[in-house]
């Protein structure tokens, strides 16, 4: 749906003046000292005149512009110095009094880049080896343009002497450690990271496709970098699986920026033609985990059609002082999940085992927010601003982002209903690829609402999609939606047996997650992450936030804990937990005898497989060489 605004005729004059390309130079010479300085030149007319800090920055799903990082802010016109004033109520915008026989303004600030802590591009970003510059983070710009679409930026890039970088933005020149990026919109500009380092390398991503795809891997060590043979193959297969789902590519050309370090904060960001993906230094040099990073790289990647190419309307607001509303995250982001982990699978990164055992440990987890009595899905995706910054503590009761996990659930339980209504002739990527085909080889944008999801939907199987989805939304039933599962033929279980892909997020999240047995996390140094409302532990009297230092009579550590569990199936008696919080100690009786319990699927007999179907290639596989 074509979203119009209307212009006042002061409004559009100004608009048209302020045409002329902002240029925008950044130095990040001295990023290993954590700052960036940055220059901007851009057309003004005398009178009043508002600058914008970009607030609600595309795929944060909030008002996460971090601002606090903002200093050293100069405004001169003609070179004399313009008074600046922040607005009282929103602390992003900047009112200035252009002089008269002023025709432009000249602006300095600087970017004090963050310390460990925080999310996105307000987390930690920088170490003395490497940088991901994100532009959102230094420049203003005028309100003056409808649509940051109309805005031109001409950006220059200064790095440190020696670094290599990356971005999907082209490169028109480079002038010694001076590189030019070529005119693009606003838009483009803050949609275009940069990797900066000493260590950066290029992987070129062999696919079908005639458009190209390249892997950049940064990192402080060039072991971290390394990748077996077939490593670039596989990625191919992964580009090839997701241009089959979806029948288009919407992009000039696409750029993984994969961050190995533990100095940075650890996450993906969607862009249209790349992401900011970023995880730990040794991430790829492992097997286990390097075969799981993929679902990073392929929800990333998933996004370029889901997220950016189709975005719910009220996430497509077109400046970034514009609130984003976020009642359809649980397309955005809840498909992209299910899709993500998916797509490794057709792609044979993932085995279809790896699949079952990551949806078994969703469909775990979700079963334990018991937050799900109170607050609907719908209403994690409306409160997603608020939920991206709750602690970790409680929720299991207060819920988190769960649009993520629970949509992936809901997604799944939407494919294997259109296979069960077409008898196995259609399914989910027939409306993929309906709704988010078109025209290959240029970002667009295409806004959606709730009723055009319900319309393609049907397109594809005739049904009430609008009660179905509802339903699901607005559920406060304690059990999530387990259709998918049910439908495909499995069904949830529970074993002593470990969950591959729980030990995987464990060892990641340095910790044991028995919330399945016991009904606790915990971190690896005793402190408890969460308590599951009603469980064993949350009868004894655990809470999230105690640590705990010894279990029967011994000093904590996660083995033993883990024995005490094992052991407690044959034990007559409690077993009993030493907890610390702040000053005081408590001895607490936790009277559990279910041994270890870890989530499964496992086939229903009688039923027929669709899980086998889903998790097939949409793709051949490659042809092997020819023997010499």
């Amino acid at each position: 749906m074509k979203r119009f605004v209307v212009v006042s005729a002061a409004l559009f004059v100004a608009f048209a003046l302020s045409a002329a390309p902002i240029t925008l130079h950044v130095d990040a010479s001295s990023v290993a000292s954590n700052v960036y300085h940055a220059h901007l030149t851009m057309q003004a007319t005398p009178g009043p005149m508002t600058l914008y800090y970009p607030k609600w920055i595309p795929g944060e799903h909030g008002p996460t512009g971090p601002i606090n990082g903002l200093t050293g802010l100069q405004i001169k016109a003609n070179g004399t110095a313009v008074p600046w004033l922040r607005d009282p109520v929103d602390m992003f915008a900047f009112q200035v009094d252009v002089p008269a026989g002023a025709t432009s303004l000249d602006i300095d600030l600087d970017y004090l880049a963050p310390a460990p802590g925080a999310n996105f591009t307000a987390g930690a970003s920088t170490s003395p080896r490497l940088a991901i510059l994100s532009w959102n983070t230094v420049l203003l710009y005028p309100k003056t343009a409808a649509h940051s679409d109309s805005l031109e930026v001409e950006a220059t890039l200064r790095i440190p002497a020696g670094w290599q970088y990356a971005t999907a933005l082209e490169t028109l020149g480079r002038s010694g450690d001076e590189i030019t990026f070529e005119s693009a919109s606003l838009t483009r500009v803050i949609d275009s990271p940069v990797q900066l380092g000493t260590i950066l390398r290029k992987i070129d991503i062999p696919s079908h496709s005639s458009l190209k795809h390249t892997l950049n891997l940064l990192s402080e060590s060039t072991e971290a970098t390394q990748t077996p043979d077939d490593f670039a193959a596989q990625y191919g297969r992964l580009v090839d699986e997701a241009s089959a789902v979806f029948g288009a590519n919407h992009y000039r050309h696409y750029d993984w920026l994969l961050t190995l370090s533990d100095g940075v904060a650890h996450f993906g960001l969607e862009h249209h033609e790349s992401s900011d993906d970023r995880t730990e230094e040794p991430a790829l040099r492992e097997e286990t985990s390097r075969k799981w990073v993929s679902t990073l790289l392929a929800h990333e990647f998933v996004h370029s059609w889901n997220g950016k190419y189709r975005r719910p309307a009220g996430l497509a607001t077109g400046n970034y002082d514009k609130p984003m509303t976020g009642e359809l995250l649980w397309v955005y982001e809840g498909l992209t999940e299910y899709l993500g982990d998916l797509l490794p699978v057709r792609s044979g990164i993932l085995s279809a085992d790896d699949y079952r055992e990551n949806l078994a440990e969703t469909a775990a987890n979700m079963t334990q927010h018991v937050g799900r009595t109170w607050r609907p899905l719908l209403d994690t995706a409306v409160a997603a601003q608020l939920l991206y910054e709750a602690p970790g503590a409680s929720t299991n009761w207060r819920r988190s982002v769960d649009y993520y996990p629970e949509g992936e659930l809901l997604w799944l339980d939407a494919d294997m209903t259109i296979r069960s209504l077409t008898n196995g002739k259609k399914s989910l990527d027939d409306f993929c690829r309906a709704f988010y085909g078109g025209a290959s080889g240029h970002p667009d944008l295409k806004p959606y609402t709730f009723d055009d999801i319900v319309a393609a939907l049907k397109a594809v199987a005739p049904h009430d999609w609008r009660a179905f989805l509802n339903e699901r939304l607005t559920s406060m039933s304690p059990t999530p939606p387990m259709g998918g599962i049910e439908q495909a033929g499995w069904h949830l279980v529970y074993t002593a047996k470990s969950n591959t892909a729980l030990q995987y997020y464990e060892g990641r999240n340095k910790g044991a997650d028995l919330s399945a047995s016991v009904g606790f996390s915990v971190r690896d140094n005793g402190t408890i992450n969460d308590v599951v409302p009603g469980s064993v532990a949350a009868r004894a009297g655990l809470t999230p936030g105690g640590r705990i230092v010894a279990v029967n009579g011994r000093a904590y550590s996660t083995a033993r804990l883990r024995d005490v569990i094992k052991a407690s199936a044959s034990a007559s008696t409690p077993m009993t937990i030493i907890v610390q919080s702040g000053e005081f100690f408590t001895t607490v009786p936790v009277d559990y005898h279910g041994g270890e319990r870890y989530p499964h699927l496992e086939r229903v007999t009688g039923k027929a497989d669709w899980m086998e179907a889903l998790t097939k290639p949409l793709m051949p596989p490659p042809t092997p060489p020819k023997k010499k």
